[in-house]
């Protein structure tokens, strides 16, 4: 899951960007495009569904685009594909198919999307284990809310499957050339690379044949979101490049265009209350492939030119969230030590797995940001080093609270401590009832508040209306249990952490 990856978003959109853009976008009077309106796709996880969007409310006369407009747009296609080709050195193998789309078309999709049963169970679980994170409320609804964002706004999108960019019949046309830069460069992405297949990675998508969460999530989360990055970080540099060519400018000669609209995506606008009103995580994680993907293209272009930037990262591709954040660690080729991993079908023999995967440097930013702020998070997650996460539920009984394992290693003892207060000051807001146990088990009265740490080591234990929430600090590296039994937190302990054996003494040596 990006940050619990089981499919957080089962369908693909679009956010419509305006202030930050208006306010910035230079205009040319040889070439006036109008980009008051321009609409920016902001993807899920889901590479066999259109890339397609939320979408501003329908305006009263349902058609705006005429038959002409739509000749003189379907033309456009062609000279908008070859500015994409020039732009990122991705050749043109053949023409893409181009068709206007109705708005009941789209939402005839939206709410198929919304009923297939394997994506709705996914939507379920991972509802509920974001809100045991804390990163959604309890009585959030997450279904309801995706289909508020894809009827507020929309934006065109590109379908692998049947290889067509499609068209909005009820937006202007001229709004929708920026769009079409962005879409057109997934289109020259597929002709070279084949988006379906390379989005997989580099092991077999088994996601795509089981609905059980499996320990497999682990390895595919991370080098999943890094790959939604690189798609559509090159797409969001073709889109600017191409809205200010007029100016005579490119994406890396305009940074205070970019910060403003990358501020803009993440805020949302007055034309967007169901995004602007959403939850931090769902802001985060929703413009993450965007804003991020934006930038490390953008690195890797002022390193290595085009070839590096385009062709040159679907090649060779990057693995995690970290080296999306922070490109310097992808240039580097730098290389983490491998988690330690727990058995996790012999530790949780009495649970049924309800989510599985990893928690990258990404997940590890939001989650801060929500119970510390900005500040502390971008000061906080460039010390990430791995972590991952398990959540299910007692067998045969539907009735219980989702059980919860969490490890995590930091760059250092001191970042791992910093990490496990803040995570500790989080339960505050997660549960109504925390009191804090001695290690008698019993609830120590004179316990401190969980938010009064700095930092936090050692063993600490509290009780809440859910369970036992346990946090284990040792040395870099965190172990967190939440309402699960104290026989699986004690075989997971001894798992991952297993006893040393004392070191035998060497014989003294004969005379």
């Amino acid at each position: 899951m990006k940050l619990l990856k089981s499919a957080v978003v089962v369908l693909l959109f679009a956010l419509l960007v305006r202030g930050a853009w208006s306010q910035n976008q230079p205009q040319s009077p040889a070439n006036n495009r109008n980009v008051d309106n321009l609409g920016l796709q902001v993807a899920g996880r889901n590479q066999d569904q259109p890339q397609t969007a939320p979408a501003q409310n329908p305006p009263s006369a349902e058609t705006v685009v005429s038959s002409k407009e739509a000749k003189g747009l379907f033309r456009s296609v062609d000279e908008i594909l070859q500015f994409a080709s020039e732009d990122t050195g991705l050749p043109i193998k053949h023409k893409v198919k181009r068709r206007l789309t109705k708005r009941d078309e789209v939402q005839s999709y939206i709410q198929k999307s919304m009923k297939d049963d394997k994506d709705a169970k996914r939507l379920e679980r991972s509802s509920a284990v974001l809100k045991k994170f804390g990163l959604l409320p309890r009585n959030f609804d997450l279904p309801n809310f995706l289909v508020a964002m894809l009827r507020e706004q929309v934006a065109g999108y590109y379908d692998p499957k049947t290889k067509t960019v499609n068209l909005l019949n009820w937006v202007d046309a001229e709004q929708q050339k920026p769009v079409l830069a962005h879409e057109l460069t997934h289109a020259l992405q597929d002709q070279s690379f084949g988006i379906e297949k390379w989005m997989k990675g580099s092991k077999e998508d088994a996601d795509n044949k089981r609905n059980d969460p499996s320990p497999a999530d682990i390895e595919n989360d991370e080098e999943t979101a890094a790959r939604q990055a690189v798609v559509e970080g090159q797409a969001m540099v073709v889109l600017l490049d191409y809205s200010l060519a007029p100016t005579r400018k490119t994406m890396l000669e305009s940074p205070q265009v970019v910060e403003a609209l990358k501020q803009d995506m993440l805020t949302g606008t007055a034309d967007s209350p169901a995004f602007r009103d959403a939850p931090v995580f769902l802001k985060e994680e929703l413009t993450f492939p965007y804003r991020y993907g934006l930038d490390f293209t953008g690195a890797l272009l002022q390193a290595g030119g085009k070839e590096l930037a385009y062709a040159g990262a679907f090649k060779d591709p990057p693995k995690t969230t970290r080296e999306i954040m922070e490109p310097q660690t992808y240039l580097a080729h730098e290389k983490l030590e491998p988690m330690k991993m727990i058995d996790m079908e012999r530790e949780f023999k009495g649970y049924e797995p309800f989510d599985i995967g990893a928690m990258g440097e990404f997940d590890v930013d939001v989650l801060v940001e929500q119970y510390a702020g900005r500040d502390e998070a971008g000061a906080m997650y460039p010390a990430w080093r791995g972590g991952y996460y398990f959540a299910g539920r007692p067998k045969g009984d539907k009735s219980a609270p989702i059980g919860l394992l969490y490890v995590s290693r930091w760059s250092s003892a001191t970042k791992a401590a910093e990490f496990a207060a803040v995570y500790a000051k989080s339960l505050a807001e997660r549960y109504q009832k925390r009191q804090g146990l001695g290690t008698d088990g019993k609830v120590a009265e004179d316990a401190p508040p969980v938010d009064s740490w700095r930092t936090l080591r050692g063993r600490h234990t509290w009780l809440t209306e859910e369970g036992v929430v346990m946090i284990e600090v040792r040395g870099d590296e965190i172990l967190i249990s939440e309402s699960l039994d104290d026989e699986t937190t004690k075989r997971v302990e001894a798992d991952f952490w297993p006893l040393e054996k004392p070191v035998e003494k060497a014989a003294p040596a004969k005379p």
